[in-house]
């Protein structure tokens, strides 16, 4: 074995490969996708985007950026690198190979007096009697008389000639990489490794464990707390109206965690003057409705009266601790509402349908606090069945502003997107008294709204028809189409002061009978999974449906076209319900634009199941089965009876509609009521 002196100094040599191994090619990658990372502009360039300051690349905004955590480990390893790169190199001329020739500065095989001669000079410039240095004296000591000892004796020079060292030939060392203090197991020494043995492979892994235990109890992968989750699971209801919504979401386990102080009472009750037209309150009892309103869990009214303050604008006179809470509950919007939309979206009753008019609402309030619409807002109002929350979402837009084009015949947002450039220019400049850059920012917005057309098919896999029982599959392409030719894009949202990404939610329901029959949310930010997905989606429909390769890999070529070119390919899978006619729709509801959502009308019609209980015998002898499936899309949208909802419908046409196709395919008629019942508290989200 080695001494520990050098088998010491092979530790940080360890150390330095250890961490070398993973960091160099790590920190290839990285460079090579920043690199390659297009700098493409995905957000709105509108004036009032860029006065949110929410874009803005300063050079604190930079340094914030590059200041990830992931970016400075991976700094403070390198600095740790080079420190050892150079303590290493340090180390390594303190440990040079013994050599008495050069250390009397002559060549190899001098002769005796060569040698002496030698020595005396350096003894003249190095001994103790003639340098007082301590640096000369160990020098002379360590390495002049020791290399003019091994020269002078016969054998030890022999040696050193022959195997390259003054002891002669010396056998394979080996030692342990470990520093010197460490290998010297005895009284302190023994006592740090034990120590270091013990936190390193007991204590750290046991300290993680309870960490990540204790956290992963209490909150969902969606960092939501799993209080949340049951609170929103028992209060969701089929009837729930999207203007009642509010009332369930404020009571997230995260909002009644936000602190409620002493100093919140008096700009509370200033905000409270400002949004009380927008709670709902029965004006006729005004005063009892109000103190029925304060008697809530503080939480609940802040938390109530800080979203208000976010849907009418008036957050910028809240002072900096309430600005801060604002903030605060804003951030956790996004989450909040995603898995409020899975708790209407859940499967409920026995067929696994969800809830449709809770779901709407859920969507109609997240489009309302990214862009900063009151609810009040939505009511059908000027011949517009959407009401004027489209048009609050454009830049410079007010309730006047919209009165002003109203006088013009321009009622809907949807004929106002129609217009031509020219005429929308016209049209704002002379009715709205818009200067060309507020034009400009109008028609920066419009070329950012996502427009979305839906191509959906219902099937049964290798069979014809869809019979009762069967498993039936949904496949749907979701194509985004803009004017300037983005796909993947931030909303326009000044208001909200954080970076958000548009989702997409595709509902498969029935407006009759309030249930969701499929749900999966739709992005179109990431394109490589987009592609990976609906290549290995289209792969398994065709190799189940037992098609050659080529046809399989013109398929996928075609589906990664596709996905090219803007579209998102969603499929499920749902079992067939009794025979009957269904009238379907298929919703594309967007979280972040209002007036951007898609509605789809789908016929499925269900056959009877064969007696046999085989879809192939039946095939054959019974005559040939119609395609039960028939596509239409709706252009326009149905208005509201009330502001709940622009995809609220009447009920009672809804009712007969529903009679008559249950009629004609003669089954008794069945009472159709919006609820369903609730089995158990657990569910799993889609």
């Amino acid at each position: 074995m080695a001494s520990s002196e050098e088998t010491s100094s092979l530790f940080p040599i360890f150390i330095l490969t250890i961490m070398a191994l993973p960091l160099v090619p790590y920190t290839i990658i990285r460079f090579c996708r920043a690199v390659s990372k297009k700098t493409k502009t995905i957000h709105c360039q509108c004036a009032v985007c860029s006065r949110s300051g929410k874009y803005r690349k300063s050079i604190f905004k930079r340094i914030s950026n590059f200041s990830t955590c992931s970016n400075l480990t991976l700094v403070l390893l390198w600095i740790i690198m080079g420190f050892l790169v150079y303590y290493i190199k340090h180390i390594s001329r303190e440990s040079q190979p013994f050599e008495p020739f050069g250390i009397l500065g002559l060549e190899s095989g001098a002769s005796d007096s060569e040698i002496k001669k030698a020595y005396r000079r350096l003894s003249i410039q190095y001994h103790p009697d003639k340098n007082p240095d301590p640096e000369a004296h160990k020098y002379f000591v360590e390495f002049i008389s020791k290399a003019y000892q091994a020269l002078t004796d016969p054998i030890s020079r022999e040696n050193f000639e022959k195997y390259g060292h003054p002891d002669g030939r010396q056998g394979m060392q080996m030692g342990i990489a470990l520093p010197s203090f460490l290998l010297n197991i005895d009284g302190a020494s023994g006592g740090i490794l034990l120590l270091g043995i013990v936190g390193v492979c007991i204590l750290l892994p046991l300290m993680m464990a309870v960490i990540y235990l204790s956290r992963s109890s209490k909150y969902t992968g969606n960092y939501v707390m799993h209080q949340t989750l049951s609170t929103y699971y028992y209060f969701m209801k089929p009837s729930l109206a999207p203007s009642k919504v509010m009332d369930v979401f404020i009571k997230a386990a995260e909002y009644m965690e936000i602190p409620v102080r002493r100093s919140d009472g008096e700009p509370l009750q200033k905000l409270f003057m400002l949004v009380r037209s927008e709670l709902n309150l029965d004006l006729k009892n005004i005063r009892q409705e109000q103190a029925k309103f304060w008697k809530q869990h503080p939480s609940l009214v802040k938390t109530e009266l800080l979203i208000q303050a976010q849907l009418t604008r008036e957050s910028a006179d809240l002072p900096s601790t309430l600005h801060g809470d604002f903030k605060r509950m804003l951030e956790m919007a996004p989450r909040l509402l995603e898995e409020l939309m899975k708790m209407a979206v859940i499967p409920r009753n026995h067929q696994g349908h969800g809830w449709l008019r809770p779901a709407i609402g859920v969507v109609e309030l997240s489009q309302s606090i990214i862009q900063a619409v009151p609810l009040s807002a939505r009511k059908a109002a000027g011949g517009s069945s959407e009401g004027i929350a489209p048009f609050m979402q454009l830049p410079h837009f007010s309730e006047a502003i919209v009165k002003k084009i109203a006088r013009k015949k321009v009622r809907s947002f949807q004929e106002l997107q129609d217009m031509t450039e020219v005429e929308r220019a016209e049209l704002l400049t002379q009715a709205a008294g818009f200067s060309p850059a507020e034009v400009q920012d109008v028609e920066v917005v419009l070329e950012m709204m996502p427009s979305i057309t839906i191509e959906i098919t219902c099937e049964t896999e290798g069979e014809e028809g869809i019979q009762e029982g069967d498993i039936v599959t949904m496949q749907a392409w979701v194509t985004l189409k803009r004017k300037n030719g983005l796909i993947g894009a931030l909303p326009h949202a000044p208001y909200f002061p954080f970076h958000k990404e548009e989702n997409f939610w595709l509902l498969l329901a029935d407006p009759v009978s309030n249930d969701v029959w499929m749900s999966q949310k739709v992005s179109f930010m990431d394109e490589a999974a987009a592609i990976t997905a609906a290549s290995k989606a289209i792969q398994e429909t065709k190799e189940g449906s037992g098609a050659t390769v080529k046809e399989i890999s013109a398929a996928v070529r075609e589906a990664v076209e596709k996905v090219k070119n803007g579209s998102r390919l969603v499929m499920g899978k749902f079992q067939a319900p009794a025979e009957g006619n269904y009238n379907l729709t298929s919703f594309c509801l967007c979280d972040s634009w209002i007036g951007c959502d898609k509605k789809t009308n789908l016929k499925v019609k269900v056959l009877k199941r064969s007696r046999a209980g085989s879809r192939g015998a039946v095939a054959e002898e019974g005559p040939a089965v119609e395609d039960g499936i028939e596509e239409e899309e709706e252009d326009e949208e149905e208005g509201y009876d009330d502001y709940e909802s622009e995809y609220s419908e009447d009920e009672e046409d809804g009712q007969d509609t529903k009679k008559k196709g249950v009629v004609a395919n003669g089954v008794a008629p069945e009472k159709s009521s919006g609820s369903s019942s609730e089995e158990g508290s657990g569910s799993e989200e889609e």
